[in-house]
Parts: C-alpha cells; sequence; structure tokens
C-alpha cells in the first residue's frame, strides 16, 4: 500500500468536525493508586459533557465493567444512543497514544495511521499489548489501515490542519523510540502518512511527564495560526528553563506559508502528589471537541484564568473545566486518554 499522503489523507485538526471520542474506561488501580473509582466518576463528567455534540466510543475490560459503566452512565442522565461501548483486553487508558490517530481525503474517505507503540520507549512491559487497538477498533471499522512501522505517539505531535506540525525533540528524537532514524527521517514519516510539511520543534517538556516531552502538556494550536503555550512565571521554578526555551521558539516560528504565528501563555498549575513529586499537570491538556472545549482543572488558583483565556480563544465552544486532580495520578490527563475521529466530510 502506498503512503496515506499519496492518497490525498491528512489529519484534519482538532476543532475540525468529529464524528465521535475515542476512550478507555480506567480500571488499573496500578495506574490509579487508591483513586480507581474518582477517577471513574471523573470519565462519567467527560462523557456527559462531551457526547452532546459527538458520538462516545469506549472500551472496557469485562462484561461487568460494561454493565457498571453503562449504569453510570445512565444515572447521570447520559443518552445511551450515542455512546457505544466495547469489551476487549486492553493495559490502560492512554488512547490518545496507543490508538489509531485518523485521517481523511477529500473524496470523503476516512482512513487510520497505526503507528507502533513501545509504551514511551519500553518504560512499562506490562502495556505493550495496548499497541493492538488498532487492529481491533478495525475489525469493526473497515477502513484503510496505514501502518508505518515507526514508533510514534498520538500525543507527540499537534497539527493546525494547512500543513504544519508541532513536536519536540525530546520525545521523536529520543533514542528509545525510534533510534535507527533521523530528524529528517521522522519528517518524512510525518509528511508521508499525516500529509504535513512544516514543523516546528521544541526542545523539552515539564517535569513528572514519563512520556518523554509529549507536545500536549507544552503547547497547541487553537486555530491555524494560534498556539497556546504552557509558561511558568516564576524563575526559581523547576520547568522556568524548558518552557521559556520553548515560548522562544514559538515566537520566532511561522506556519506553513512562512507567516508568524500568534503564541499565547496558559499559566502552569503546580500538582504534587503525597510525596511531594511533581505530577504532568497542564492546562494544555485539553480536548477540542465540537461544541465544547475540556480543560483540565486542578483546584489551583490558575484554574480561572486558564478557563479565561481558552474561552476568548474558543468563541464558538463552551470551555468546561474537568477536575483531573485524580485523574493526573497516572501521569495524564484529558487529551492523552482521548482520541477524536473525524467527521469524512
Amino acid at each position: 500500500m502506498s503512503c496515506a499522503r499519496e492518497q490525498g489523507f491528512v489529519m484534519p485538526a482538532e476543532w475540525q468536525p468529529h464524528s465521535a471520542i475515542w476512550l478507555a474506561w480506567p480500571y488499573d488501580p496500578t495506574t490509579f493508586p487508591d483513586r480507581v473509582p474518582k477517577v471513574e466518576a471523573t470519565y462519567v463528567q467527560i462523557v456527559k459533557e462531551i457526547h452532546e455534540s459527538e458520538n462516545v466510543n469506549i472500551f472496557v475490560i469485562d462484561e461487568p465493567t460494561k454493565k457498571k459503566a453503562a449504569r453510570m452512565f445512565q444515572e447521570a442522565g447520559i443518552e445511551m444512543g450515542k455512546v457505544r461501548i466495547w469489551v476487549s483486553d486492553y493495559a490502560d487508558v492512554w488512547f490518545r497514544d496507543y490508538g489509531p490517530i485518523f485521517v481523511k481525503n477529500p473524496k470523503h474517505e476516512l482512513a487510520m495511521i497505526h503507528w507502533d507503540f513501545n509504551s514511551w520507549g519500553d518504560k512499562y512491559e506490562t502495556l505493550l499489548k495496548d499497541k493492538e487497538i488498532p487492529d481491533v477498533i478495525n475489525k469493526d471499522l473497515n477502513i484503510k489501515c496505514f501502518k508505518p512501522g515507526i514508533v510514534m505517539e498520538g500525543g507527540s505531535i499537534d497539527v493546525n490542519g494547512e500543513g504544519t506540525l508541532l513536536t519536540t525533540e525530546q520525545c521523536l528524537l529520543n533514542s528509545n523510540r525510534n533510534p535507527h532514524l533521523k530528524k529528517q527521517d521522522i519528517e518524512r514519516y510525518l509528511s508521508d502518512f499525516l500529509g504535513v510539511r512544516h514543523f516546528i520543534w521544541l526542545k523539552r517538556g515539564i517535569l513528572g511527564d514519563d512520556t518523554d516531552g509529549h507536545i500536549d502538556d507544552l503547547a497547541r494550536f487553537v486555530n491555524a495560526n494560534t498556539i497556546v503555550c504552557a509558561f511558568e512565571d516564576n524563575p526559581d521554578d523547576a520547568d522556568y528553563e524548558a518552557l521559556k526555551e520553548n515560548y522562544d521558539l514559538l515566537c520566532k516560528s511561522t506556519d506553513q506559508d512562512g507567516k508568524p504565528l500568534r503564541i499565547v501563555k496558559l499559566p502552569m498549575p503546580k500538582v504534587e502528589d503525597e510525596g511531594g513529586c511533581r505530577l504532568p499537570a497542564s492546562y494544555t491538556n485539553f480536548y477540542i471537541g465540537n461544541t465544547k472545549v475540556l480543560v483540565p482543572v486542578f483546584d489551583h488558583p490558575n484554574d480561572a484564568k486558564a478557563l479565561a483565556i481558552l474561552q476568548e480563544l474558543f468563541p464558538t465552544r463552551k470551555v468546561v473545566g474537568i477536575c483531573c486532580k485524580d485523574l493526573v495520578y497516572g501521569f495524564g490527563t484529558l487529551h492523552c486518554i482521548s482520541q477524536q475521529q473525524p467527521c469524512p466530510e
């Protein structure tokens, strides 16, 4: 099979219309120690907010969990006709990274890209089986499936839908992903399978991030020429240097046509576990739905400021804060757990 780009397939921007969101129900106390019931409640809130404007596909581990999730959805007033629950074996909830990336072409065809998943550089052997989830999905969807044959995670990239891709050197050039590939090789794969032609490379990620600097905790497109960037004002903070370096790089960057980008700072929350270790909390880990933008909040003084900034940037969508102070114990929040399926039209 030829590469996706040769057949006109491109990855749409996240704000373009979706037909569905994909999720996987939390169940593992290893990921969420003493917090699984609280994270389940968070998922119910996510589904309740997002199902109003797009369908929900959600994996569960077994039939008893399916019954429990369905009961919780119904008790929350969720319209079950818009929710499809898939029973399948999977290890964890980080659907953005192991699930497929959906692409579409001008012929109104939908396809998927099935990248390899090695649990963020072979950090967690028990999670490797999640690499099979795209094949599970496509047994039902039966759409074109491209397999580039390299390691790539959905949370490591962001696109503006016009040809520009945003990522980090710490992740995509890490020797624990594709040690045989150089930067130009990675760019060629991204161009061939996502239809992009211009690249913005940031440097490093935030403290506590076990993904080696995923972009969705650092900077995100909110429209074709505007990027929100996580920024730390305190020069004594552990994240200050890395975030300032990324911000400065963005301010010097352009879009695919050489035009300057608008860069908007987002403040940082500071969330620590009981031992005082920093958790990778960031307001940039939001999910852009058809009518709502779901934003992680953490009962932090900067929550309101971040929500106000994003509401101004998304005037046609309602910005909704979802409390993620329990979800972030798994080292990710809303964008990490989700994947959008675009409308092919």
